[in-house]
């Protein structure tokens, strides 16, 4: 019998950490918030970035480009999740269910509808941008799933070392950043998709043991790096990436990326008060854990129901204004309200993929399968991120790191990997 989100309400012990989940789901609100708006389609199908048709925006990014926090309150869940549960394979498919199960769901739609668009000849236009584009928000999957891997040998060091072990990190990422920019070594900065990641998941840990006592410096100390690398770096000013930039702060992350990081974890910690009294809101509370349930999901289609709205509005001969005119900012609204529309509808159909299934009882799984499961899913939805769901039948590549990368393999690993670590959970 499904349990109502009033239950669920009533049920909550007063010992969580409800902020926690209100960050959660605000920071996953905001990144589909700032996609929808981003987003400048012209009367001709090709989209670009309201980011660089107006770069006096690109400032909002300091405070928009909010995804180290979710990542900040991941290594808070999974610390007391594997404290609770400390098996390895057991640990990842408690934690990964219900974000590989839509995950897989979407891969294999998306999949299924690619291969027939180019049957068919229609992968021209809008729709051939949609099949690269939607694949995108997969990237963050990918890193999250990094994050898991990586969960319990973190936790020792942290519990060993504290501030140490993500004084470690940091001191990582500023070496891979010297030898990029530096001494022009080729291809180190991919290691800072670990470093900085990794290091803002670390702060989710020191945050689980109650151990960041002065929030504020934490948001000075980042702020005032991110100012100074921005002024006097090679670093940009957009926390988020930019068509045509020589350098990305996003992709792959730089130490100004890093001390965006910082001060935004430092903030959310300054209105730690405030917000849990907000979070403790009957109402609120109850708005909380419905957007939960559903926010993987939301997440995953968000840019499909966006670019769908688009897609009709062209059919249907709805003018688009030039991309930052008034007449655009007026529209913003209604498209606001149909992609909101349109992804709702998404998520009826499939948040069923978000449940996640009974927990499996007996002897721990096996940890080498897990691991070599996890590994296989976080390359093949790194990859399908980077070369998009077209070209399935030409064997289309993308770079990841130095390893071309196809869509077609990179749809096999994923399902492959997610195989593995159900079956290595399930022991």
């Amino acid at each position: 019998m499904a349990t109502t989100v009033s239950e669920l309400a009533a049920r909550t012990p007063d010992t969580r950490d409800r902020y926690i989940d209100l960050l959660r789901v605000a920071s996953l609100a905001t990144v589909v918030l700032g996609h929808w708006l981003m987003a400048a389609v012209t009367a001709d199908g090709s989209i670009g970035n309201l980011l660089a048709v107006v770069p006096e925006l690109q400032v909002l990014t300091w405070g928009l480009q909010i995804m180290p926090v979710f990542f900040f309150v991941g290594g808070f869940s999974h610390a007391l999740s594997y404290r609770s549960r400390p098996g390895y394979a057991g640990f990842l498919r408690s934690r990964l269910q219900r974000l590989l199960r839509p995950t897989m769901v979407f891969i294999a739609v998306w999949t299924a509808a690619a291969l027939a668009v180019q049957v068919l000849g229609g992968d021209g236009g809008l729709t051939g941008v949609a099949l690269r584009l939607v694949a995108q928000p997969l990237w963050f999957i990918g890193i999250y799933l990094a994050m898991v891997a990586f969960t319990p040998p973190l936790l020792r060091l942290h519990e060993r070392y504290g501030w140490g072990a993500f004084a470690a990190l940091v001191a990582g990422a500023v070496l891979v950043d010297v030898a990029r920019f530096a001494a022009g070594v080729p291809y180190v900065e991919f290691l800072n998709f670990a470093f900085v990641w990794l290091a803002v998941h670390q702060l989710g840990f020191l945050r689980a043991d109650d151990r960041i006592r002065m929030p504020a410096a934490l948001a000075v100390c980042g702020l005032a790096g991110a100012a100074a690398l921005v002024a006097f770096g090679p670093y940009p000013l957009s926390m988020v990436g930019m068509p045509g930039e020589k350098v990305s702060n996003m992709a792959p992350p730089t130490l100004a990326l890093l001390c965006h990081g910082l001060w935004l974890v430092g903030a959310v910690e300054l209105l730690r008060g405030p917000g849990a009294r907000l979070a403790r809101r009957p109402a609120v509370w109850r708005a909380v854990i419905a957007a939960n349930g559903i926010a993987m999901t939301a997440f995953l289609w968000h840019l499909t129901a966006m670019l769908g709205v688009y897609g009709a509005m062209l059919a249907l001969d709805v003018p688009l204004p030039e991309p930052a005119s008034a007449a655009w900012w007026a529209q913003v609204p209604v498209r606001l309200a149909a992609a909101a529309a349109v992804t709702a509808l998404l998520v009826a159909v499939f948040r069923a993929a978000e449940r996640p299934g009974p927990r499996p009882a007996g002897a721990p799984g096996s940890s080498p399968m897990a691991a070599l499961g996890i590994t296989l899913c976080l390359f093949g939805v790194l990859g399908l991120s980077m070369v998009g769901f077209g070209g399935l039948l030409e064997g289309r590549s993308a770079l990841l790191v130095a390893v071309p990368v196809t869509a077609p393999a990179a749809v096999g690993m994923a399902l492959a990997g997610w195989l593995l670590v159900e079956r290595a959970g399930r022991a």
